[in-house]
């Protein structure tokens, strides 16, 4: 198991100004930050990072929304990453998430669920490869 993972903080939390609880949330879980930035994806772009969901029915829709507003990329650091944040985001579906998860504090629906994790080491490190350089990593 890894000890990173890749995170984005969503439009739908960026919009509603849950940034630095969502950030605090992080930290508090015991994650140390390694590289981040603030960016908009181009419809373009999103559609690049979530080309593996091309065929389903669902992606022009989270491209869309991808793309609608600014985002913000992470890398944070911690063993065992990947599961570890994944269990502190929750559920896809806040309404299924457990309390005191990310999604289920600051996620609205399914679609506008906050915050993105990997869900694989492999898939970590293709996310952050897609958004930083050697250079941006500390």
């Amino acid at each position: 198991m890894g000890n990173l993972t890749f995170t984005m903080i969503k439009p739908d939390a960026t919009a509603k100004g849950y940034t630095g609880a969502i950030l605090d949330c992080m930290i508090k879980g015991g994650f140390t930050i390694k590289a981040m930035k603030w960016t908009r994806l181009t419809q373009e772009q999103a559609g690049d990072f979530y080309a593996v969901h091309k065929q389903r029915p669902f992606y022009d829709e989270l491209v869309k929304f991808m793309s609608s507003g600014p985002i913000i990329a992470g890398i944070l650091e911690k063993e065992n990453a990947v599961a570890d944040f994944r269990n502190l985001i929750g559920a896809t579906d806040p309404a299924k998430a457990a309390e005191g998860t990310i999604r289920k504090q600051f996620a609205s629906s399914i679609g506008e669920n906050a915050v993105h994790g990997s869900d694989s080491d492999e898939n970590a490190v293709i996310e952050t490869d897609f958004f930083f350089s050697k250079l941006e990593r500390f």
